[in-house]
């Protein structure tokens, strides 16, 4: 079998388990559909700030899940787009934009990342956005990001909020100790049941695999890919309880004051050429 092979059925694996948990996680209180339909709000505040105002920008959510950070750009007057690889949560998105009134502004489709360009057409986007908890889903982080560069208008902008990778090699208890080699590349293939929305879910599709990209990976990728860096910020907090040592902070998780810090969490904002 061909390494290319390989990765196909490695990625075709992960499009079952989470073709699986889309279920689980409409009905979970970590995603709180009937919270959002009543109006709250899931993005992070530095999210909101760093991008700005995107009223009548068309803006499209690269592996955009069940679409609830899609949504909420649309709310803030962007027209979205959003695309995932799950059939089953294109499907939800779409339903969840027709329950808030905002299926005349948001669109959703079901198909590869890489492939993006070729469903939505190169250059038609002001504003290319992926969410937290994506890109250790991907094999290869360059092809990603020239795919976000061929998705963008001249002086468009890519903007991401991503788990720090660091976090993805401390220790699940402390999470200050090092138990992983963060320089480690290669796909990370494991056994999971249930999902982090409900982790006493019935699963049957427990196999998932990622790949890990150092900070310094996509930036190098994205600026590969003909994108100019306006900053890279890292954060303090992140949505879920990461290791055991984090406490709640107003819907969010961060370290305890008066201890070790580390990111959690980064920012990345860059611009096509005008």
């Amino acid at each position: 079998m061909s390494d290319a092979d390989s990765t196909a059925d490695l990625v075709e694996g992960n499009h079952r388990h989470w073709d699986e948990r889309v279920a689980i996680h409409t009905r979970s209180p970590f995603y709180d559909l009937d919270g959002f339909r009543a109006g709250a709000e899931p993005l992070d505040r530095f999210q909101l700030d760093e991008l700005g105002d995107v009223t009548g920008l068309d803006l499209v959510h690269l592996q955009c899940h069940i679409g609830l950070d899609t949504l909420s750009w649309a709310r803030h007057g962007a027209r979205v787009s959003g695309l995932d690889f799950s059939e089953a949560a294109v499907r939800a998105a779409s339903g969840l934009a027709a329950d808030i009134g905002l299926d005349h502004r948001a669109r959703f489709v079901a198909a590869d990342v890489h492939d993006a360009v070729d469903v939505f057409g190169a250059g038609a986007f002001d504003v290319v956005y992926t969410g937290t908890g994506a890109l250790m889903w991907l094999p290869d982080i360059e092809r990603w990001a020239r795919t976000a560069a061929g998705l963008l208008r001249p002086g468009g902008r890519l903007y991401l909020a991503e788990f720090h990778p660091l976090a993805d090699v401390l220790d699940d208890g402390d999470g200050v100790t090092a138990v992983h080699d963060y320089f480690a590349r290669g796909a990370r293939t494991y056994e999971v049941s249930g999902s982090y929305a409900d982790w006493e879910a019935e699963t049957t599709h427990n196999t998932a695999t990622e790949w890990h990209h150092t900070l310094g990976d996509v930036i190098s990728a994205v600026a590969g890919a003909g994108l100019r860096i306006e900053f890279v910020h890292e954060h303090g907090t992140i949505a879920f309880r990461r290791c055991d040592a984090l406490v709640a902070d107003g819907g969010r998780f961060r370290y305890p004051d008066r201890s070790a810090r580390l990111p959690l969490t980064y920012s990345l904002a860059a611009s096509a050429p005008s």
